[in-house]
């Protein structure tokens, strides 16, 4: 695998991933009982979140707003302005038995910690992961390994809007959800290839 050019990323198929039907806004109890249900026994998840942005010299960044976890066929959002999404968000991130699998995750970990107080373990920084598969240089995003591994090219339109506004867009939803999404669908793509390599070799 070779990291892609931005002109190569930019003749590749969009990733369309998960449709608002396949994803779960966690706003009150009965919506963080179900996702903790759904999630409680997954062995790895995909995992993001999203801050509103700064524009300010000197602007502090209040924390996340949102917290994203996403399996191969659904995605949840856990709005960090509703105290049960952020308690149901706390347990899955807090379980050992489960992997959280992202991009540049040391930032969203650091914060996690810091303003909400969720410590969470068991992650993998799939950056990290493709930068040593690869033998690049420099850590591995999510644009660039989403189109290196799964040969489509992740959206990045709502990466700049304003996260802190609630109700979210449909845009921001889908993109939110996606970022989670591709992240589950990279570390699937890279174990499906290392089990073939392992199998190439025992043969």
């Amino acid at each position: 695998m070779i990291r892609p050019t931005k002109e190569r990323i930019r003749e590749l198929p969009l990733y369309v991933g998960l449709s608002l039907d396949d994803i779960k806004i966690i706003e009150n109890e009965l919506d963080a009982t179900n996702a903790l249900k759904a999630l409680e026994n997954e062995v790895c998840l995909g995992f993001d979140t999203e801050s509103k942005p700064t524009f300010r010299k000197g602007e502090v960044s209040l924390g996340p707003t949102l917290i994203q976890l996403s399996t191969k066929s659904n995605a949840y959002l856990f709005p960090t302005r509703f105290p049960f999404a952020v308690s149901a968000a706390m347990e899955i991130l807090s379980n050992h038995n489960i992997k959280k699998v992202g991009f540049g995750i040391k930032g969203d970990n650091k914060e996690l910690r810091t303003k909400l107080n969720i410590d969470i373990v068991n992650t993998q920084d799939l950056s990290i992961t493709l930068k040593n598969l690869t033998g690049d240089k420099d850590s591995i995003g999510a644009r660039a390994a989403v189109a290196m591994v799964l040969h489509y090219r992740l959206g990045k339109g709502a990466q700049k809007s304003n996260w802190g506004a609630y109700p979210l867009k449909e845009s921001q939803i889908l993109y939110a959800a996606n970022d989670a999404h591709s992240a589950i669908c990279v570390q699937n793509a890279i174990a499906m290839k290392n089990v073939s390599r392992e199998c190439s070799t025992e043969i």
